[in-house]
């Protein structure tokens, strides 16, 4: 099949059989479109529709986000995870306003040095947004293009992900790109997210069927090839939930870098003597021990084990570090979701 023929396909499936509902499609916004990109990393449609909406209320444009404080940011992105992605954010929107102009550069090239936009989210700004032909390659435009085309190199290997991005290019429209560039981009998206899905793909209703590789040799599932697993790891973290009887909570900003650096947090420890050895000793009746919590990380496990004591008043400092936050005030900072969780009584 030509590319142009390709494109083409994609194109028109995607104007009939696209996703048209999302908040952040169907605009030319750079900075609706890098928000929803930098957002759906890691995380499902689903979760990010309400995040997105309450971003742009607070912050409707790259001025207003770039002016605000990273406490600020992190805590309307709190229970969103990843929060490398907030800060990066943040870090981006000011660069964008202080080199830029405020206004985002038009090529992937350049999008590519800002904090925390890769050669992917790049082209998808660029094309998405201002018609450059470039290929974005995140997860389901890979599958998609490895069924298809039959790519069975092991995308571990980071030659044969490069290989596959060169194939992609190949693919790219070749006429009309202002028109057809954002749509064959996201009728890509489109097709990797509902139709040609990881699991049990509906190849019935794809439009590149009657040519995909993948499809012919009745393996649709064998495809995309990637061996390198992640390495898996544990940890085990205590935490001290102290309150008084007002509802006020002691937090300490997180270091970085470390876990869940720049949030705010009840203090953490190794483990439960640790813990203790930091209180004075006539507290140490008043303890009480909650449910062992498992989060889950990327990377690893955290076993989570809350140890609640309520204090008189706020007036004593129980660690070196961290403040007192009243009920009315800690609700709006940058918490880890599990945090949140504790402090909310859940």
């Amino acid at each position: 099949m030509a590319a142009r023929t390709l494109a083409d396909q994609v194109v028109t499936w995607q104007r009939v059989y696209g996703r048209h509902d999302l908040p952040w499609q169907g605009v030319r916004d750079p900075y609706r479109v890098w928000l929803s990109e930098i957002m759906l990393q890691q995380t499902q449609v689903v979760t990010v529709r309400d995040y997105f909406a309450r971003f742009l209320e607070r912050f409707p444009d790259l001025a207003t986000l770039a002016a605000a404080s990273l406490d600020d940011v992190l805590g309307l992105w709190s229970g969103l995870g990843y929060y490398s992605r907030a800060r990066n954010l943040h870090r981006c929107a000011v660069q964008v306003c202080r080199d830029h102009g405020g206004e985002f550069p038009r090529s992937a090239e350049v999008l590519q040095t800002l904090p925390g936009i890769g050669p992917s989210t790049a082209a998808a700004i660029a094309s998405l947004c201002f018609g450059e032909r470039v290929a974005i390659l995140d997860g389901n435009v890979k599958r998609v293009l490895c069924r298809f085309l039959g790519f069975d190199a092991d995308l571990a290997v980071r030659a044969n992900e490069q290989a596959l991005w060169a194939h992609a290019t190949t693919l790219l429209p070749t006429r009309q790109l202002g028109h057809s560039m954002p749509r064959y981009t996201q009728g890509l998206m489109d097709l990797g997210a509902t139709v040609c899905t990881l699991r049990q793909p509906d190849c019935a209703a794809c439009p590149l069927a009657a040519t995909c590789v993948a499809k012919r040799e009745g393996a649709p599932e064998r495809f995309p090839v990637k061996t390198r697993k992640l390495k898996r790891g544990a940890q085990t973290i205590w935490l001290l939930y102290l309150s008084t009887a007002g509802r006020d909570v002691w937090l300490s900003q997180r270091p970085t870098p470390g876990v869940w650096a720049g949030l705010y947090c009840v203090p953490l420890f190794e483990d439960r003597a640790s813990l203790q050895a930091t209180l004075p000793e006539p507290w140490h009746h008043a303890l009480v021990d909650g449910p062992v919590v498992r989060h889950v990380l990327t990377h690893k496990d955290l076993h989570l084990h809350p140890v609640a004591l309520s204090v008189p008043d706020s007036g004593l400092q129980p660690t070196a570090d961290g403040h007192w936050f009243t009920a009315q005030r800690w609700p709006s900072l940058g918490l880890p979701a599990p945090i949140r969780k504790l402090l909310q009584g859940g």
